[in-house]
């Protein structure tokens, strides 16, 4: 039986403090307030001082309230029937179905021991060709979709949710508006991936604990889904809502701020998160995309800038699609080479003429006569745009090449594309010839 504490110290908002013996960090508390019971979860230990942050704020919280720790973390159910089903950040239905209790588990849990791992080697396709072709996702890989305040990134998130070729998606919803919960909720519905997804929404009027507690939810059940053998992919959604939050909960304990204000932790509590994606050697896998958002498109806020040095690479949307110049998966290497043989010279090929269509507009833009080949490439760059890097466009990867080829022989002869001759002889359209 836990000890009863009658006495609450302080309370500082949501915050509140108990003079306590033998707690751990991160376990949760029962709240006894005039109002009924509320949970709340240790944040900070200092001697005997134990700081708690209420999940349902300070609100109706007195010092002559009761609390009784519980002498465990945050825990979530585990079993088959959480696919399909949607929950908030504790756990509870949102989906007016039954509440879950069976086989609970812990949520807060170390990453895998790197010696566990397997190195990735097997591509998740998305039927998008700026990640399919240019920037392949590798199974257990950990991104960040860069993308500044109103780029369509939700909508991003709902097409790989419906179109990746994974077992379960798990979405987590980290401080999001209500209409863009309706939104991801009804284009899961409408296109048939809820029955396959799990989803763990906290939108901005929740209590904060909640939305901190989001990340560690979808990667528990995550993990257990992958040691049964099942392919996961985590989308989160916004990790820079999760960081504010860790900002506001570290002001309100007046701890020493850290670049513009983010606790001195910031990267090892991202790092938490990302480095639980990982591969299972006879089982299966958990892969991370985590929305991060640059308020003024600043790659240099400290949310981005410590994300970069934990995750293997990033999509960069911007003007509405991913921008080549700015993405970067470094683990592509490891598969593309073993998709279809003209893959990696399509990818570096288009790429490379890419870069000189934004010369040739440059130069167009500042009045410069146009050579022939500047009007090549213009037109080269617009279909490109167009064909393969719209959002709107949905392709699996052999079709996506294909088009490459079309745009490349609709604009150039086949000695001006800088390809292997042997490729051109096996891919370049017949019509074009």
């Amino acid at each position: 039986m836990r000890k009863i504490y009658t006495k609450i110290e302080s309370i500082n908002g949501s915050v509140i403090s108990v003079l306590a013996k033998g707690i751990s960090y991160r376990e949760i508390a029962e709240v006894e307030t005039r109002f009924g019971k509320t949970l709340a979860e240790v944040i900070r230990i200092k001697d005997d001082k134990v700081l708690l942050q209420v999940f349902m704020g300070g609100r109706g919280v007195s010092t002559g309230d009761k609390v009784r720790f519980l002498g465990r973390g945050v825990q979530v159910s585990f079993s088959d029937g959480l696919i399909g089903r949607i929950f908030d950040g504790s756990g509870n239905p949102r989906d007016n179905g039954p509440p879950l209790d069976e086989n609970m588990m812990e949520v807060v849990n170390p990453p895998v021991n790197p010696v566990k791992r397997v190195i990735p080697t097997n591509m998740i396709q998305t039927g998008i060709p700026m990640i399919d072709v240019f920037n392949t996702l590798v199974e257990s890989q950990k991104l960040p979709i860069f993308s500044i305040s109103g780029e369509p990134y939700n909508e991003l998130l709902a097409r790989i949710a419906l179109q990746a070729q994974v077992d379960v998606i798990i979405l987590g919803g980290i401080g999001i508006k209500y209409d863009d919960y309706l939104f991801l909720r009804e284009e899961l519905d409408e296109g048939g991936a809820l029955p396959r997804s799990i989803c763990f929404i906290h939108t901005a009027s929740d209590p904060i604990v909640e939305g901190l507690v989001v990340p560690d939810m979808c990667l528990a059940v995550a993990e257990r889904f992958a040691l049964q053998g099942k392919r996961i992919l985590v989308l989160l959604t916004d990790m820079t809502n999760f960081a504010d939050k860790l900002k506001e909960i570290a002001i309100t304990q007046e701890q020493v701020p850290s670049n513009r204000g983010y606790p001195g932790d910031l990267y090892s509590q991202l790092a938490a998160r990302y480095e639980r994606a990982v591969d299972f050697e006879g089982a299966g896998s958990v892969t991370i995309l985590g929305v991060t958002t640059m308020p003024g498109d600043d790659v240099t806020h400290p949310v981005p800038d410590n994300t970069g040095y934990i995750t293997e690479g990033q999509y960069y949307l911007k003007n509405g699609r991913i921008e080549p110049f700015g993405s970067l998966s470094r683990l592509k290497q490891m598969v593309n080479k073993d998709t279809r043989d003209d893959h990696r010279d399509i990818m570096d090929g288009m790429i490379q003429l890419y870069a000189n269509y934004k010369s040739s507009t440059e130069k167009r833009s500042m009045g410069f006569k146009m050579s022939s080949w500047d009007k090549k490439l213009i037109r080269y760059g617009e279909l490109f745009e167009e064909r393969l890097m719209s959002l709107t466009v949905n392709l699996p990867l052999i079709d996506a090449l294909g088009v490459g080829w079309e745009i490349l022989a609709d604009c150039f002869e086949k000695e001006e594309v800088g390809m292997r001759s042997s490729l051109i002889k096996k891919y370049w359209p017949k019509k074009s010839t």
